[in-house]
């Protein structure tokens, strides 16, 4: 099934944070091509701690053939081998985050997981990276496609595309 994360890193190297989540995303044994990674976008923190610094931000989406809350404990795993506590306030700057997304038309809701992600759809820098890959898509709840769900936010001017080294990222 078709599978996205969102990534973000706002602290330390934020690029190479965000290189390496991938990589080990990819790594994954049941993680399957095609591969498809957004550009990298810088963006404003949202609802962080005072003079946090900006974001960067990007969406990977893959073939998955696991089950959602296995995948979930793996980019745990993952964030917690690129430097991230599990002990944090919600919301504060950090080296990685990695969200776990969509995944096919899945829908799961408890006290671990939720699919799709409950607030992606009212995130800018979720959707646009999203917006870029996947614009028709429709996630499961909704009726309008990523782009439309983007659109309707209206552009705050506070996501720019990132003038990073856009091949060593991938894109």
């Amino acid at each position: 099934m078709r599978t996205a994360v969102a990534l973000g890193s706002n602290l330390g190297d934020r690029l190479g944070n965000l290189r390496a989540a991938r990589e080990a995303i990819l790594g994954l044994s049941m993680v399957k091509p095609p591969i498809v990674s957004s550009a990298v976008y810088e963006t404003a923190p949202v609802d962080c701690e005072p003079g946090a610094p900006k974001f960067l931000n990007a969406v990977v989406e893959f073939g998955y053939e696991g089950d959602p809350a296995s995948l979930l404990e793996q980019l745990i795993r993952i964030e917690e081998a690129l430097g991230r506590s599990r002990d944090h306030q919600k919301n504060v700057s950090r080296t990685i985050d990695i969200d776990l997304l969509y995944c096919g038309d899945r829908r799961i809701r408890n006290e671990r997981l939720q699919l799709p992600h409950p607030r992606m759809h009212l995130r800018e820098f979720v959707l646009q990276p999203l917006a870029e890959i996947r614009p028709e898509l429709v996630l499961p709840g909704q009726e309008k496609t990523v782009r439309e769900l983007l659109d309707r936010l209206g552009e705050s001017g506070e996501i720019l595309p990132f003038a990073g080294d856009w091949q060593a990222w991938g894109h």
